[in-house]
């Protein structure tokens, strides 16, 4: 079978696309025919050697998130048949429950285990949701990870109901899943980004408010000015050191910020005195468990949602998908097919 694995390359020269043999199931474990993969930031930074200590994770199979078709089970296996349309949870050893460290070591594509991005891989049968029926496997791609995040961000880490306002930065792929999700719950949803372009798309999945952070560099007191100077009920902040201080500035007394994007970087100064003045809560938010995934589509199934998915890559131009990526000129996602 065909896969790539990551080596110690400059660039996008560190995908390297590779034969290795096709991969048999033990007890408890199902071989999945990878249909399409989708990419998140994570994936980048991974191949750069910037994640996790600065190393790369070399010879392992890189992207988190993919969805396919079960073609071989081995003894024992009893949550899944061949022929089921599957998805990978982002950490198969989060079934459920809090987070710990031993279950985000079990995270596809990063030092724990190999990913997706090949014909053919090996999970234990826990590892495997469902994907609702009317998704393409390209849709059913961008789920683990940007879709459980923004589910997570909203509705297990916060309490987004109708009449909400919901903050969120960007339109890459947790932003407008977290747009479309909040839209769904009846909320009044905020949005920023640097291309009026971007905006209006997003204005046409129903934000309320679009902010073009580029136009207006203090976009936080556009957020107050919409709000009659009360400031939202949640944010879904994406961005990290270098937009938190401003979404700290345009949160509510008592609301809460679902901080999960390193796009800024990691380090910077945060306002702590406007965290314990206002009383903000700041609810760490790494993706999430299996459980939630499964909540998620539940929602997505019951509601017809459908991701929006920007560019769809073939498998033999993945460096291309990853340069389009890193560009930032995606809305939604990117996604490549495996045929």
């Amino acid at each position: 079978m065909r896969a790539y694995i990551i080596e110690d390359q400059q660039g996008w020269d560190a995908l390297r696309l590779v034969e290795r043999p096709e991969p048999t199931p033990a007890i408890g474990q199902v071989i999945v025919r990878v249909r399409a993969v989708s990419l998140n930031y994570r994936d980048l930074i991974i191949a750069r050697g910037m994640y996790s200590g600065g190393t790369k994770p070399l010879g392992r199979i890189p992207v988190s998130d993919g969805a396919g078709e079960v073609v071989s089970v081995g003894p024992g296996v009893d949550r899944v048949k061949i022929g089921d349309r599957v998805a990978a949870a982002f950490m198969p050893g989060w079934i459920d429950g809090p987070l710990t460290a031993e279950k985000q070591m079990s995270s596809l594509g990063g030092d724990g285990a190999d990913g997706m991005l090949a014909e053919l891989v090996c999970l234990d049968q826990s590892a495997l949701v469902r994907i609702p029926d009317h998704l393409s496997f390209e849709e059913a791609a961008t789920l683990p990870c940007a879709g459980v995040t923004a589910w997570y961000a909203l509705f297990e880490g916060a309490n987004v109901q109708p009449g909400t306002s919901v903050l969120l930065l960007g339109t890459g792929g947790v932003s407008i899943f977290g747009l479309q999700l909040a839209r769904l719950a009846g909320a009044r949803t905020f949005i920023t980004s640097s291309s009026d372009e971007k905006l209006a798309r997003a204005k046409s999945l129903g934000a309320d408010v679009t902010i073009n952070y580029s136009k207006e560099p203090d976009w936080h007191k556009r957020v107050l000015a919409e709000t009659d100077g009360r400031g939202v009920d949640h944010a879904v902040e994406v961005g990290g050191p270098g937009t938190l201080n401003k979404t700290l500035a345009c949160v509510r007394f008592s609301g809460s910020i679902a901080l999960m994007g390193v796009l800024t970087g990691l380090n910077d100064r945060v306002d702590t005195a406007a965290i314990l003045h206002r009383n903000i809560k700041i609810q760490g938010t790494y993706v999430g468990s299996r459980s939630m995934f499964e909540r998620l589509n539940t929602a997505i199934d019951q509601s017809g949602l459908r991701p929006v998915i920007d560019r769809v890559f073939d498998f033999a131009d993945a460096r291309k998908a990853y340069e389009f990526l890193e560009s930032g000129k995606h809305f939604g996602k990117v996604v490549i097919a495996i045929k």
